[in-house]
């Protein structure tokens, strides 16, 4: 929404807390986040609200303007990272405030990097237009998969040029790192996650 100049007012709730459940609630049906309230309008899941919001304001390039191929895959693309990478997600939580050294890398955990790599080159070669994001201009795609991409760098994950390419553009983003420098500002941290790895750099200590 950000991107895309749609104003709205964050409500941020910590996780692992004993009111987080409480908290959540008050907002959502299903106790996750995120869920987006506009009006009598209350959509959960970042698929769904990003749906509504392309309904919503039709004049805003949520999905990439162009060809219907170009939306119809935009859509694809964006599902299947709402659903799948389940081991990269397991193995590498995302975590903006350090760098941790490369954690052994299974054949999931490859399988995963691999299909990234499949997705995002042909993605580009297709609707890219030669340009950084994966249809030449920044859409709802490229920020399904920036979680994705942090954690390809976070856990300094082994990728192709192309791939540290896409990356590199998502990571330098505006609306991105004004994100990331929000989440670095934040107090409390979730150790939990961190565990089994070992940090080689910590942002948070700058």
């Amino acid at each position: 929404m950000r991107a895309v100049g749609i104003p709205f007012e964050e409500t941020v709730i910590p996780l692992r807390r004993s009111d987080t459940a409480m908290r959540i609630g008050e907002y959502s049906p299903t106790g996750k986040v995120p869920v987006l309230i506009d009006g009598d309008a209350k959509v959960w899941e970042s698929i769904a609200i990003i749906s509504y919001l392309a309904d919503r304001f039709p004049d805003k390039a949520i999905f990439p303007a162009g060809s219907n191929a170009a939306r119809a895959h935009a859509k694809a693309i964006s599902v299947e990272m709402h659903s799948g990478f389940q081991t990269l997600r397991q193995m590498c939580p995302m975590n903006l405030g350090k760098r941790f050294e490369t954690p052994p890398i299974d054949d999931a955990l490859s399988g995963d990097i691999r299909r990234l790599e499949e997705l995002w080159r042909d993605t580009r070669a297709r609707f890219g237009g030669g340009k950084g994001y994966l249809f030449g201009e920044f859409s709802a795609a490229d920020a399904m998969y920036a979680p994705v991409v942090t954690r390809l760098d976070t856990y300094q994950l082994p990728v192709a040029p192309d791939t540290r390419d896409y990356m590199d553009t998502v990571l330098a983003d505006r609306v991105f790192l004004d994100w990331k420098g929000q989440a670095l500002e934040e107090p409390w941290t979730i150790e939990a996650y961190e565990e089994g790895h070992r940090a080689v750099e910590d942002f948070r200590m700058r």
